[in-house]
């Protein structure tokens, strides 16, 4: 099977570009995130391909007034990967590594976009995401993130907002992971017990800060990274460690502000405060979402539309257990200099961690 992506010499294998292999939880996936330094006006855009699935599917969402609407799109992928658009979603890539396009055109449900994404700093290559359930692989994957401005506009229900002045990180994985729907043999140990994930670029004036964690019950670290980048240049230091302290309220799994610690490769300590805003419901984008679940087959092409206030969900029960919440921070450097930016804290504590006194699948915090 030759598909347009077979023109192009990207090749991996002596297989046509349509096969990725043999695992039918392959991935290969956009996501973006914008935002106003007030946190007014927020959005968010994924794509993912899923080529032993044979699918496609994309979201788009965008936060105004406390509301988040939810645009889902889904279709058949026919084994063509080099066709990113699902419906009224399309993303472009002008200048690889440095510019793509996020396009959205759904008049019947009053949402619009035309984006430009451009980065303001070198891609970053995170740490590969390796992790097994028992016999079975888990997690395999790399993400590549870049932070950057956005240009264009957004219309929601005949308001048009320009987004000049916006900042936000998109990313690019691919890998293994979960993805369309599970595997009806129950398997010993249950897959997705444990998962304890925080992700958090920041934005402040001269520079930009990339804090990830993926850590196991007792709060060992499996995959964690920390840099600070300067804004215009491809310069970036690598934290020898980093670690964070969660705020997380009772009654609930998600934090409200949090202290990451990151120590330099001279022994130099940063520290930044994180307080949370509001949160995004990652529902939105397809994560725990009963009905768009990412790689689900939905026939040729399915369309469909949500809102969510965010203020009226108290619950950290799926489908909104994963959030990006919108922060404002303080960074004190090694030097005693104090910045205040603001970004995103995503965060998806499933199961238990002994650090933070969490119990149980999705027992509250006591």
């Amino acid at each position: 099977m030759l598909t347009k992506g077979d023109d192009y010499p990207i090749h991996q294998t002596a297989e046509p570009i349509a096969y990725a292999g043999t695992d039918r939880n392959f991935y290969d996936r956009y996501f973006f995130n914008g935002y106003n330094p007030e946190g007014t006006l927020y959005f968010a855009a994924a794509l993912g391909v899923y080529p032993l699935l044979n699918v496609m599917d994309a979201s788009f969402c965008v936060v105004v007034d406390g509301v988040q609407h939810n645009l889902h799109a889904s279709r058949h992928l026919k084994m063509e990967r080099m066709d990113t658009t699902v419906g009224p979603i399309a993303i472009d890539v002008v200048v690889p590594l440095q510019q793509l396009r996020v396009r959205v055109d759904s008049a019947e449900h009053g949402l619009k976009a035309d984006l430009l994404f451009t980065g303001y700093a070198d891609v970053l290559e995170e740490p590969r995401y390796t992790r097994r359930n028992g016999p079975r692989m888990f997690m395999d994957l790399t993400r590549l993130t870049q932070q950057g401005d956005y240009s264009g506009w957004v219309e929601l229900k005949g308001r048009r907002f320009d987004v000049a002045g916006t900042r936000g990180t998109r990313d690019r994985s691919w890998g293994v992971r979960p993805i369309g729907l599970p595997d009806p043999q129950a398997m010993d140990p249950p897959n997705f017990s444990q998962f304890h994930w925080i992700w958090s670029p920041l934005h402040f004036d001269d520079c930009y800060v990339l804090y990830h964690l993926n850590a196991d019950e007792f709060g060992e670290p499996w995959n964690t990274d920390a840099v600070i980048g300067r804004r215009g240049s491809g310069d970036v230091d690598h934290m020898r460690r980093a670690t964070s302290a969660l705020c997380i309220p009772s009654g609930t799994r998600h934090a409200e502000a949090a202290v990451y610690k990151l120590v330099h490769r001279n022994g130099d300590e940063s520290r930044i405060d994180v307080t949370v805003k509001w949160p995004f419901f990652m529902t939105g984008l397809g994560y725990f979402n009963p009905d768009w679940a990412h790689g689900l087959n939905k026939g040729p092409l399915a369309i469909g539309y949500d809102e969510i206030r965010t203020a009226d969900i108290k619950t950290h029960a799926p489908p909104y257990t994963h959030i990006q919440a919108f922060v404002h921070a303080t960074m004190t450097h090694a030097d005693g200099r104090v910045q205040h930016g603001y970004g995103v804290m995503e965060q998806l504590l499933i199961g238990p961690y002994q650090p933070l006194g969490l119990t149980g699948l999705l027992d509250p915090m006591p």
